[in-house]
């Protein structure tokens, strides 16, 4: 039985990545208004009820990239070595991000991740949309961080969600404005030690902010 089940996982995962594929390919040749969900259905090979079981959203065939990292920092604050600190887990996750060059820092020149940003940034449904995966990203953090010690103080509801909307707020500016500075022509290697000057700057403020997280 388990490995029917694992089977079925397997299947409805390869399903949900070539539709997503298949998409993504759709929208970047011809842009995101001119194809509609019927378009991406036939060309997946899929009917549209079973497109709309795995994606409830024309917007979510191009945002499920950004629910793989939903839980990533809430991930990183759980999984983090005994002594060290949420927010300095949480640096130390974003500058391993920028030195492998990972999309989501905003820190990749590869051609096919700049043509999915412009794709995002530049379609206003894509970007109000993904307000929904950021608010997400917010609780699974703010959840990680309320079952995190803060070295002194009542423990309550409000504290780790402030804290999380200021993580993830500033890492999603630095990524942004890495982006731009790789769209507007420059190459990853050229952008990364301002990346990382400004990724330390950042965190420095969110350390004096944010002190009972920091250690």
């Amino acid at each position: 039985m388990s490995g029917e089940t694992g089977l079925r996982e397997r299947k409805k995962q390869r399903t949900y990545r070539t539709i997503s594929e298949t998409a993504i390919s759709l929208f970047l040749r011809h842009g995101f208004d001119q194809v509609s969900v019927a378009d991406v259905a036939a060309a997946a090979e899929v009917s549209k009820p079973t497109l709309f079981r795995y994606f409830p959203t024309k917007e979510d065939l191009v945002l499920h990239r950004f629910a793989d990292h939903e839980d990533e920092a809430g991930r990183v604050v759980r999984e983090r070595p005994a002594g060290q600190s949420p927010l300095a887990a949480l640096r130390q996750h974003f500058l391993t991000g920028l030195e492998r060059r990972d999309p989501v820092t905003g820190l990749s020149d590869a051609e096919g991740v700049l043509a999915y940003h412009r794709l995002l940034y530049g379609t206003p449904s894509l970007v109000a949309r993904l307000f929904d995966y950021v608010s997400r990203s917010e609780a699974a953090l703010a959840a990680a961080l309320g079952a995190a010690p803060t070295g002194g103080g009542e423990p309550d509801d409000l504290t780790p969600r402030l804290a999380a909307g200021q993580i993830i707020a500033v890492q999603r500016i630095l990524a942004l404005d890495n982006w731009r500075r790789i769209d507007a022509g420059a190459t990853a290697d050229e952008v990364h030690p301002g990346a990382v000057a400004a990724a330390d700057r950042a965190f420095a403020m969110l350390r004096s902010g944010l002190a009972p997280y920091a250690g």
